[in-house]
């Protein structure tokens, strides 16, 4: 069936604004918390995920909009919604999400855990008498000697409270009959504002005896300050105290042409990151209405801007409830990554990728190789080069360590380290020096751009001459994050892929771009064009009676231009699957626009992080891997690369991936016509994808003649 073009395609009613489709989003992963299939404790720590989630989404998307008003930018987005009008919606949608976290806290999350003998207290009046006793010992002990209790006051200004950081505000009475540094005149009794930090230096959820020794017990550890605030303040009597926390602006931008060393620049903005306009401030509900006034005055923040708790503030303190080793039924059952069947432990890397390219599933499969593919370079004899991109890399990376003894093996070691890596940069500031020292070359990237993109390359002196490996990679180099975040990878040794790796190395340390490229497409100069290529080669198809369908597999779908096509397509005919994350700004069923489109999003117990793109080009199938989703920053602003996949066997491999997440009704919601997600009216149990790829990773491996080295990981 096709469609009339006469459709306005820059109407705004047919997009989704970008921020509000990712608070659907957060509220999937909130909708987790609610699902019976889920652990206990895996529902706790989705509710934690969600606070975090939120905290940067202020940090850096409010925080951004934020600007444009201060600045007097009225351009509208592609949903007709400018940046005040994004903001108040932002504002009653993420008061609303607050309210249901609070609820799914209190109301249900609280009574199962007390239920499975964890109590968490909801206020010092809980304690009894033996509790109270201990939790004034430590506070003795522990807590007193890390505070600073602050007064404010003609000669003790309104202190400089840090991002994120929990403080307890109090109102306070001085007491003329107490003797004192503080002299009171006239004996009058005065209220004062006063605040103290709530340490991070120590941990947030301490334990306590339980009643009849029976579970275990925490209570708050700005609960315990509370309780005994009137320890810091002597001479004075505490009226009221509640805690608060604020969250700064911690966008920044960089003028990379005015900054002379780009390292110190960063270096230097970050230390700004903390005092940043505050732009949402939480506080306990039922707060002492002058106290909070007092905090918005000083603050300079808006009633708009407040968020009053109906519980703990800053729910991220549930990651750290202790394991319970002896209750495995109230987490996920641990899954350890197999081995993949041509890469097992001990084999020759570089004979297994010469035999043919190798496709990689994390975190089904091991990401073990992909060190080894570096650390084994950093020892060959017969490698001469290393270069690698790093965007976010694990706290303790032995990739980093391997790329450190391979330039103190004297190899050539060429390392692009993104300092702009969003709340990274502090970290990958310290790994950047530690290669430098290490002697190895640190390419600080693109002016004006983030490098995103996903690439190692290894050459190597061989027999018959210089060999280049590469591995394409659609996630970090981080060992960590590669066991929750679904990711695809693939190794080879192909000549053409290894000239492109070459140039792309060469373009990052050199400016030099190549004239044409052999396999590999790159942002942001070549991206954008090749996809709207392979959509109107999908578009002519349909227009000629032959079969159009594009499948993609994103973190984020919200750049204007690649919707448009995608409705061009849809109106043409071509049937369009999208497995879509995060944010969608493209909206499904609308008629004579996008009744060919459909969407789903797949929240589960791995983060869904790989992009995969497929066109159907006539019977010729045409699949890429990469780095990039459809967002203008990732095919405008930042050198990503999508790369195809030409060996049949992995092709067909990538193409069952697809096909099992399309078909997943047990963790998939289905975007409607009302832009609204919701669960498949009929849901197969068997059918979740991540527990799918489980299942066929070991199987493989049973296949192969290395079953039984899945243990030596």
């Amino acid at each position: 069936m096709h469609f009339s073009n006469s459709v306005n395609l820059d109407d705004p009613k047919l997009y989704e604004n970008r921020e509000l489709s990712w608070i659907k989003f957060n509220r999937r992963v909130l909708n987790e918390t609610r699902d019976d299939g889920n652990p206990l404790m895996e529902k706790v720590g989705f509710l934690s995920i969600t606070a975090s989630n939120l905290d940067e989404f202020y940090m850096v998307r409010v925080a951004s909009l934020k600007d444009m008003v201060h600045a007097g930018y009225r351009k509208k987005d592609i949903a007709g919604l400018t940046a005040s009008e994004q903001l108040t919606l932002i504002n009653k949608e993420t008061k609303k999400f607050s309210s249901d976290q609070y609820q799914i806290y209190n109301d249900e999350l609280l009574p199962l855990l007390e239920k499975e003998g964890i109590k968490i207290l909801s206020s010092y009046e809980e304690l009894n008498e033996e509790q109270n006793a201990f939790v004034d010992k430590y506070f003795e002990a522990q807590v007193y000697p890390v505070l600073t209790p602050m007064a404010v006051d003609a000669s003790r200004p309104f202190p400089l409270v840090r991002n994120k950081t929990l403080n307890i505000a109090a109102m306070i009475q001085s007491n003329p009959d107490r003797v004192g540094l503080v002299r009171h005149e006239k004996k009058k009794k005065v209220i004062e504002f006063a605040t103290v930090q709530v340490p991070s230096v120590l941990p947030r959820l301490v334990p306590i005896p339980s009643v009849d020794g029976e579970g275990e017990t925490f209570i708050l550890l700005e609960q315990i300050i509370e309780k005994n605030l009137d320890k810091l303040y002597l001479n004075y009597d505490v009226v009221s105290a509640f805690p608060y926390r604020i969250m700064r602006n911690a966008d920044f931008d960089i003028e990379e042409d005015e900054a002379e060393d780009l390292l110190k620049e960063i270096e230097r903005q970050l230390r700004k990151r903390d005092w940043g306009e505050v732009i949402r401030l939480e506080v306990e509900s039922g707060i002492d209405k002058k106290l909070l006034n007092v905090l918005k005055t000083n603050l300079g923040i808006k009633e708009q801007d407040v968020f009053k708790i109906n519980g703990p503030i800053d729910l991220t303190f549930l990651s750290k409830i202790p394991k319970k080793e002896d209750r495995c039924d109230l987490y996920f059952k641990p899954y350890v990554p197999v081995n993949n069947p041509r890469l097992l432990p001990g084999c020759d890397i570089f004979s297994e990728i010469r035999k043919g390219d190798i496709f990689l599933q994390h975190p089904y499969e091991s990401f073990d190789p992909v060190v080894d593919f570096i650390k084994t370079a950093a020892d060959d004899p017969k490698v001469l080069a290393i270069k690698q991109t790093l965007y976010r890399v694990s706290g303790n990376s032995p990739i980093i360590e391997a790329l450190s003894r391979a330039a103190l093996n004297g190899k050539q070691v060429s390392v692009l380290v993104e300092l702009k890596a969003r709340f990274d940069e502090q970290h990958n500031i310290v790994w950047a020096k530690k290669l430098e020292h290490a002697g190895c070359h640190v390419i600080y990237g693109v002016v004006g751009l983030k490098t995103h993109c996903k690439i190692a390359l290894i050459v190597r002196r061989e027999e018959d001459g210089i060999r280049r490996y590469v591995h394409l990679g659609t996630g970090n180099y981080n060992d960590s994050t590669a066991k929750h975040y679904t990711d695809c990878g693939m190794f080879t040794c192909s000549e053409s892929y290894g000239e492109d790796a070459t140039a792309v190395f060469n373009m990052l340390s050199g400016y030099s771009e190549p004239a044409v490229w052999n396999r590999l497409v790159v942002a942001p100069i070549w991206m954008r064009e090749r996809f709207n290529n392979m959509i109107d080669r999908e578009i002519a198809h349909a227009k000629a009676g032959r079969k159009g369908l594009i499948i993609a597999k994103l973190n984020s779908l919200c750049d204007e231009k690649l919707i448009k096509k995608l409705y061009e397509a849809s109106q043409a005919g071509v049937e369009i699957k999208l497995i879509i994350r995060g944010i969608c700004s493209l909206k499904v069923g609308v008629p004579g626009v996008s009744e060919n489109i459909s969407v789903i999003s797949i929240v589960g117990e791995f983060l869904e992080h790989a992009r995969i793109f497929y066109f159907y080009n006539d019977g010729q199938e045409d699949m890429y891997l990469g780095s990039a989703d459809w967002m203008p920053r990732n095919l405008d602003r930042r050198v990503e690369i999508v790369y195809p996949v030409e060996d049949s066997k992995i092709k067909e491999e990538v193409f069952h991936y697809l096909e099992v997440e399309l078909n997943d009704t047990r963790k998939a919601y289905i975007l409607n016509k009302n832009g609204a997600y919701s669960r498949s009216k009929t849901i197969d149990e068997n059918s979740g994808s991540q527990e799918i790829f489980k299942r066929e990773a070991e199987e493989r491996l049973k296949r192969s003649k290395g079953y039984g080295a899945k243990k030596k990981i």
